[in-house]
This record gives structure tokens, sequence and C-alpha cells, in this order.
């Protein structure tokens, strides 16, 4: 099944990146691109126009919390996600499946699906690969992810051991088990499918191993899905092991559906993904590193809650031009985040994302005239240093 209305064309290659241009019922999308990671259907703080301002041409939510509140059923009733949120762009949900690691604690994960007991109420609430996509229906997002294992690949915190060998590295059975069992339950997800209007996105796993990457995606492309995800990946794996992993599976994931890099993370992390042929990024580092004054610019990371910039008259970043950099100077938002003033924390955050928004539409000019490497060196030369 290939969902109405939704397409992608690549328009310009550099090495293995490329930009091009996703077309989905509400509107279409420039990659590569990040997107806002809006949880619960709002980035926290942000409003709508601002984030389309900053640049945001997507947002990202996720299924099992909106199940959990106020439920599909009550988000369909007032218009799904963009009558709901006043988001009219395209969304994207994720399945729940991150949970599994997240809520490790709190799930019980078996053939049918996942089981978990709520934070909320302590209830329980089971959810499957074909209720993740009817739930994923009702919320009316473009594009929907099917439900998947995922398991972190180096767990070295105390009493980590179920998975993993004397050396805290994860058992590569275990990782293919997961692995095949996702697989399983894409199959399941695709014929679960009853919204025409929606694209589903499947999910290539199997941790750091090139062996199961390449497997895990050979098999996901048989399936036919109108795009493709890499999880399981930025959970204590080398950025060399990610880089290879990416790119093995690259290989066999068809070259004209969009690439997903779920959960990804820094500047660096976006600019090696790109390299490798991805479309989309997500993650919430930018924003929750913005609440608490680790903020992103041209010349390095700022710590805004040093002393030093107590009553530095300048902006964040002299060239960018978001509403924190525009309207105010250093130290005062310095004493916006030291005293707690929650317009502190929304002007940084969205500092960070106009500069994550930014630096992609950067990555596509790039890509357009063969210039990726050069932005990517500049990245790589600036992603440690400390302002």
């Amino acid at each position: 099944m290939t969902a109405r209305g939704f397409r992608f064309e690549v328009r310009a290659t550099d090495g293995l990146a490329r930009s091009g241009r996703i077309s989905t019922p509400h509107g279409e999308i420039e990659t590569p691109t990040f997107m806002p990671v809006a949880t619960f259907g709002a980035v926290r703080g942000i409003s709508p126009d601002e984030l389309a301002a900053a640049g945001a041409q997507i947002l990202l939510s996720n299924t099992y919390h909106l199940h959990e509140r106020p439920g599909e059923d009550t988000i369909e009733a007032l218009g799904g996600l963009h009558g709901f949120t006043g988001w009219s762009g395209p969304w994207l949900t994720d399945s729940g499946g991150f949970q599994v690691t997240s809520l490790s604690d709190r799930a019980r994960v078996d053939e049918d699906g996942v089981t978990f007991r709520s934070p909320l109420d302590g209830r329980r609430r089971t959810l499957t690969p074909e209720t993740a996509i009817q739930i994923q229906e009702a919320l009316g997002s473009d594009i929907a992810m099917v439900l998947d294992e995922c398991i972190p690949i180096a767990d070295r915190s105390a009493g980590a051991h179920d998975a993993q060998d004397a050396a805290g590295r994860t058992d590569p059975r275990e990782l293919e088990r997961a692995m095949q069992r996702t697989l399983r339950w894409a199959e399941r997800s695709q014929k679960a499918r009853r919204r025409e209007s929606q694209a589903v996105f499947a999910i290539v796993q199997g941790g750091a191993s090139e062996t199961l990457r390449s497997w895990s995606a050979e098999a996901t492309a048989e399936l036919d899905f109108d795009g493709y995800a890499h999880g399981g990946l930025g959970l204590g794996e080398s950025r060399e092991e990610r880089r290879a992993a990416i790119e093995i599976a690259n290989q066999a994931l068809p070259s004209n559906r969009p690439r997903y890099l779920m959960g990804l993370g820094r500047p660096l992390d976006l600019l090696d993904g790109v390299a490798a042929g991805i479309d989309l990024f997500d993650c919430v580092v930018p924003t929750r590193n913005g609440r608490h004054g680790l903020l992103f610019t041209s010349a390095g990371t700022l710590r805004l809650r040093n002393a030093a910039f107590k009553r530095d008259e300048g902006p964040i970043d002299p060239k960018c031009d978001c509403p924190a950099c525009r309207n105010h100077s250093r130290g005062y938002l310095h004493h916006l985040i030291r005293s707690g003033e929650s317009l502190g924390r929304r002007l940084t955050a969205l500092h960070n994302l106009t500069y994550y928004l930014n630096l992609l539409t950067r990555a596509r000019c790039a890509i357009e005239v063969g210039g990726l490497a050069t932005l990517h060196a500049e990245i790589e030369e600036i992603a440690d240093r400390r302002l």
C-alpha cells in the first residue's frame, strides 16, 4: 500500500548526501531537515507561528504519550493533530517503540507487543503493531511509524546484565532477536493499514552490527514501505560505529524513499547523518539543552549560566537572527536562566531550534553546489569548542 498524496524526489546529490522534497497532504518538506519534538502535541513554550518563523517544516509527536492523554479519540474529534494543535503543516508520529527503552522498568515485551504500566495512574496499557497503527490513523499524522523493539547498545548502568556480557556489550543474539521481531511487527503493521492518506515508515534495527543492520535493511525494504528509519542508535555506540551502520543499511534501502535517523542528536551527528544519505532528523537535544542554558552557536557551544556572561552586552550569536539574538543580550538571558524565568527558557530553546533548522538549510544548499564536505569540516572544528 502506497500512501495517497505522499511523494519523495531527490533533487541533488553530493557523494552519499542528497537534498530532496517530500510531498504530503499537508505540505511539502525540503530535505534534509530537522523535526522539532512536540511530544505531547507542543514544543514546550514555543508557538506554532514561532516554529514556522524559525524554519520548521514538520513536527514530531509521540503516540504512546498522546494515547495516555488526552487519548486519540479526543484528538480525532478535535480535527486530528492539525486541528487540535494549530500546526497545519506535516506531522510525524513515533509509534511509542522508544518507550520500550525509556520506560523499560515499566514495560514488558512479548511477541504480541509492549505492555506498559502507566507512570500516570499505574494502569496497564498495551501497544501492538496493529493498535499503534490504529492510534496513529486516529491522530491523523502525515507519517506514522511502525512499532519496533529498541535495545540499548551498551547499557553500563548498575544492574544492567540481562542482555549484555561482562564488558557491557549487548549480546548479539539479543540484538538479532529484537531485529527479527521488529521485522515481524513491520509485516503486521503493513497489513493493519487502513488510512490511504497516511504514509508509514518501517524501522531498521540491529544495534551497531553491520551484519544485522544489512540484514534488517534488506528484509525491511522488501516490505515496500513509504519510507525507512534507522532506530536503536545513539544509545551507546561510537560515532564511527554509527556511521558505518547507517551507510551499510542505506545500501540496501531504496534510494527513492525518505530515510530518517531517529533521536540523533548533536549538530555534528546531523551532519554525519546527512553525509551518509539521511533526509529526516529529530531530537530533544536543542530544546532541552536550550532550557538549561547550553546554546549552540556558529563559534561553538556557549554555557549561558556561567558568571562570565553576567554583563555581556552581545547577542548569543551575532550570525543568528532568532528573537533571542535579535532582541536580547547574553547578560539579560543569563539573568533569566539563572532566575528560572520561563521567558529565558523559551527564548534559549527557540535559539537552539533556529540553529538546528538553519544548519540543515545550509546542508541543503551545500549539497546543491557540491560543498557539503566544507560545511561538515566547519561544524567538526567547532563541535568541542566551549565559549
